[in-house]
Parts: structure tokens; sequence; C-alpha cells
């Protein structure tokens, strides 16, 4: 029980003791515990004005990548729509230097198609003329065999042209 009864004298010199260590740590221990507390709470402050600021810059940043983004999506579009629209000029011309091109090809194959026709047709007429004149003599020199027949051609060819003056 002299654990739970301490003597006067053990008492005075733990008082003397704690008295000691108490005005040493006050002179020379608390002062350098709170600077480094201060530096430390300055130096969290200090890290916590840096984390805020690079939070902003962060959504500062944000917001410029969202702009361009933005901008650029928009200039893809405005690309895309010239794109497209001379895209469909340059089809229209070519469309119509095409139609051009296939007028000009049908009008000179439409005239290759008559000068054609046209030889095709007086040499049908030449052949046709040759083969009457074959056809006309061989009748003529049927006819003609006998002197009566010559005669009644020749005064009905006479009498013909006296009609006709």
């Amino acid at each position: 029980m002299e654990l739970f009864k301490p003597e006067f004298g053990l008492v005075f010199w733990m008082f003397i003791a704690f008295l000691a260590l108490f005005l040493v740590l006050a002179k020379w221990g608390w002062p350098a515990i709170i600077e480094m507390m201060d530096s430390r709470a300055d130096l969290i402050d200090k890290g916590v004005a840096y984390a805020q600021e690079a939070k902003a810059q962060l959504d500062s940043a944000k917001e410029e990548a969202a702009k361009l983004l933005a901008e650029a999506r928009n200039q893809q579009a405005d690309i895309l729509r010239d794109a497209a629209k001379m895209k469909s000029e340059i089809v229209e011309a070519a469309r119509a230097e095409a139609q051009v091109e296939a007028r000009k090809v049908a009008e000179a194959a439409q005239l290759s198609i008559d000068q054609a026709r046209k030889e095709s047709e007086h040499q049908l007429r030449q052949e046709v003329n040759a083969f009457a004149l074959m056809i006309a003599e061989q009748v003529l020199r049927k006819n003609m065999q006998d002197d009566a027949a010559q005669r009644q051609l020749v005064d009905r060819l006479l009498s013909e042209v006296e009609k006709k003056n």
C-alpha cells in the first residue's frame, strides 16, 4: 500500500523534477515545437493555396479546351459544308459539260447518219437507174427486133415531142 500513499519527500522531489522539466521545455522545447507547427501550418496553407490555384488553372484550362474543341468542331462543320458545296458544284459542272459533250456527239452522229443515208440513197438510185436502164435496154431489144415495132415507137415519140412544143 505504500504505492498509494507516497511520502512527502517523494512528492516534493517529483514536483521539483516536474518544475525543472517544465521550465526547460518552456524555455527551449515549446518555442521550437510551436515554431515547427507554425511553419508546418504555413506549408499546409501554401499547399492548399497552390492546390486551389492549380484547380482554378485546371478549370480554366478545361473551359479553354472546351471552347477550342467547340470552335474546332464549328470549323470542321464549316469545312465539311464548304466541301459538300464544292463537290456539288463540281458534279453539276461535270454534268453540264457531259451533257454539252453528249449533245455534240449526238449531233455529230446524226450528221454522220444523215450523210451515210444520203450516200446510200444516192448509191441505191444509181443502182436502180443502172438496173432500170439495163431492163429497159433488154425490153427495147426484145420489142425492137422487128421493124414495125421500131417504127411505131419512133412515131409515138415524135408525136409526144410535137405535143409538148
